[in-house]
């Protein structure tokens, strides 16, 4: 019964073991649980990835194993973040706030924003920009776009936020967001900025250092799922 369903509660293995005419209680199937080697856990939730999938993200780790930190630290790596909370107001976010953001909207941010960003960090020096294959980062306007500003954009797996450190810095923007308890639009904006303007260079300087070990996870993993 165990093998048979490994997501399967206590309550679920109670409930078939007593309609199977075992009469026991639920510490006792704990117990027994226990002592058959298995453990209780909560199962992480990771992208369902398909065999060409998992291939793209070997081969692009594979591709990418060798880049230094230097060379990743040289990546903007922008992303649209909706961000919602138990009230029924909400923002999309990337960097500065957005209320919807589709291909013509998304290249207006980029000009906007991330010009002026990249001159700021970069100056003539060339950088790689990073996105995900959101439908406004993927539009073949949005591709023009990069081309007719001599952009080289990072080609991307799909279904890969473990590969994408980013991700870790918003979910450190989304933690320090449960404690600020925001009742308002204008309280959530707010929230939002005061928590992206507590992360400090040294906490970004860590999430690009540990590229490296997201790359030997994906090899390591030939293509699946990583912890990150």
């Amino acid at each position: 019964i165990v093998e048979k369903d490994r997501f399967q509660t206590l309550g679920d293995l109670w409930k078939q073991w007593t309609e199977s005419g075992v009469e026991t209680s639920r510490a006792t199937v704990y117990r027994r649980v226990q002592e058959m080697g298995y453990r209780c856990r909560i199962p992480q939730v990771k992208p369902l990835l398909n065999q060409k999938q998992r291939q793209k993200r070997l081969t692009w780790a594979t591709e990418k194993q060798h880049w230094t930190v230097a060379q990743w630290s040289k990546r903007e790596m922008p992303k649209c973040l909706k961000s919602s909370v138990k009230y029924p107001q909400s923002v999309m976010v990337w960097g500065p706030m957005s209320a919807a953001v589709n291909a013509a909207s998304y290249q207006e941010i980029l000009e906007r924003f991330m010009l002026p960003s990249a001159e700021k960090l970069y100056g003539d020096e060339d950088f790689i920009f990073q996105h995900d294959l959101a439908p406004a980062h993927s539009a073949k306007t949005t591709g023009k776009w990069f081309t007719d500003h001599g952009i080289t954009v990072l080609n991307w797996p799909a279904n890969s936020p473990d590969l994408n450190p980013i991700e870790n810095l918003w979910d450190i923007v989304k933690r320090k967001l449960r404690d600020a308890r925001p009742n308002t639009l204008d309280e959530l904006k707010a929230a939002i900025e005061a928590s992206w303007a507590s992360i400090t260079p040294q906490q970004c300087h860590r999430l690009i250092a540990s590229m490296p070990r997201h790359i030997e996870a994906v090899i390591s993993a030939k293509g699946f799922p990583t912890k990150y």
